[in-house]
């Protein structure tokens, strides 16, 4: 098989990868921190290897919201997973592509020559996120802490007022961009209006979802991806539990606009589920291969972003691909299979339309002409993250192990997975499949 240059200074091979089943956000925090999510998924995959834990280089993870107890993630994550206090780790973050960021600088430190073995993901435990005092209630808990008799604190009590325990939330927080004030949400409602996408077409998007996930579980294909979680409490997690098997049109068709009330179409049934989980893969130089005698899942050929308008943030993969795209000479039709991370289904079809807009793609993404009609029998072929959720520092991993596996099982040459990033930015990666190593 005749493989494409790298713009890696040296061949990057991604030999193994797991993630966990994606937990949906249930409004009370979940059974497992974001630490705990990698931790399980870290000690299933190391353990599977020729390689001890202390015989990593490297950890690096993206993660957008840890807890203050888990400052620096990674550093947590790899001594607990047994990497041994000799072996450095950071953490990345990049909204919703940290789990690829993650990779890509991985992959950077394995192309310099600084290391041959990287341990490098994504995780985040979004129902884990801070409830945040408002300003007022933190500068009434400072003044009542700096009293220093009981008359000074006494006189700080009596000017306390019940509104400032008004709570920030902090995800909500999160996923409202502080640029354009706009939330994620109704930044897709922007992209929906602007290509003239109907909420029929979201909600046939949003089944297909569904669909394809629950045939990719019936079918075994995410058997060898998944690695079951178990809690402190004996309880035990194998699946997506966002799947929803029963779903229908008319199901969908009955949800009222979430983002934009009453008159948008973004529902929350046709967007990404708030959620838990984790996913890493093992990154490694051509000498790590030979040495442990590895099996390789796949290279990683080259990595792109992009930035455009905050309001329009959905549609970072279509600026993001069409670079890419670009830098190696390569049409839309050269890629056998796409994962573009459905945060919404409004901006995936957006990106969709931008590339078959000949004058979108000469004003903003710098082309002669419309890229081209993706063909959607070769986009996310066993559903999204509408179906599976999207764990923001985590989902630009997993749809890199997902579409390696694809590519693996359908014998094909090359994919690209790609991710809208909050705050307007687009990430992607271009992947290929290999027999050997060169």
């Amino acid at each position: 098989m005749s493989l494409i240059k790298s713009s890696y200074a040296k061949p990057i091979y991604i030999v193994d990868g797991l993630r966990s089943p994606m937990l949906k956000v249930k409004g009370k925090p979940g059974p497992f921190t974001a630490s705990d999510l990698a931790v399980q998924v870290c000690r299933a995959l190391l353990a599977k290897q020729n390689f001890t834990p202390e015989q990593i280089d490297e950890v690096v993870t993206g993660c957008v919201m840890p807890s203050a107890d888990e400052a620096n993630i990674s550093r947590v994550i790899g001594l607990r997973v047994g990497c041994g206090k000799a072996v450095p780790a950071y953490t990345v973050q990049r909204n919703c592509a940290s789990g690829l960021q993650a990779l890509d600088n991985a992959a950077q430190d394995i192309a310099s020559g600084r290391y041959d073995l990287v341990l490098a993901g994504g995780t985040e435990a979004m129902s884990h996120a801070p409830v945040i005092y408002n300003r007022r209630m933190v500068s009434w808990l400072v003044d009542l802490n700096t009293a220093k008799t009981l008359a000074a604190k006494a006189a700080v009590l009596a000017k306390f007022r019940p509104s400032y325990l008004a709570p920030i939330w902090g995800l909500i927080r999160g996923l409202t961009d502080p640029m354009v004030g706009l939330s994620m949400g109704q930044t897709a409602e922007i992209v929906a209006h602007r290509f003239h996408i109907t909420r029929q077409q979201m909600d046939e998007f949003a089944y297909e979802s569904h669909q394809r996930l629950a045939r990719a579980f019936d079918l075994g294909y995410l058997q060898n991806e998944i690695t079951p979680l178990y809690d402190t409490a004996g309880n035990y997690y194998l699946e997506d539990d966002g799947l929803r098997r029963d779903t229908s049109l008319q199901k969908l068709a009955s949800l009222k606009p979430y983002f934009d009330k009453p008159f948008g179409e973004v529902t929350a049934g046709n967007s990404s589920q708030v959620t838990d989980g984790a996913a890493y893969l093992i990154l490694a130089s051509a000498e790590a291969v030979k040495r442990y005698k590895l099996p390789v899942l796949g290279r990683m050929v080259d990595t792109a972003w992009a930035a455009l308008e905050p309001s329009e943030m959905g549609l970072g993969p279509a600026y993001v691909a069409a670079r890419l795209l670009k830098q190696q000479h390569l049409k839309l039709d050269d890629i056998d299979y796409w994962e573009i991370n459905e945060a919404f289904a409004a901006q995936v079809l957006g990106c969709i339309a931008a590339w078959q807009d000949a004058d979108y793609c000469r004003k903003y993404l710098g082309l002669e002409g419309a890229l081209g009609k993706l063909d959607l029998a070769k986009l996310n072929i066993d559903g999204g993250a509408v179906a599976i959720g999207h764990p923001v520092g985590a989902s630009g991993a997993r749809i890199t192990l997902h579409l390696l596996n694809i590519l693996k099982r359908k014998q094909a040459k090359r994919g690209i997975a790609t991710l809208c990033i909050g705050g307007g930015q687009g990430g992607a990666v271009l992947l290929e499949n290999v027999e050997g190593v060169e």
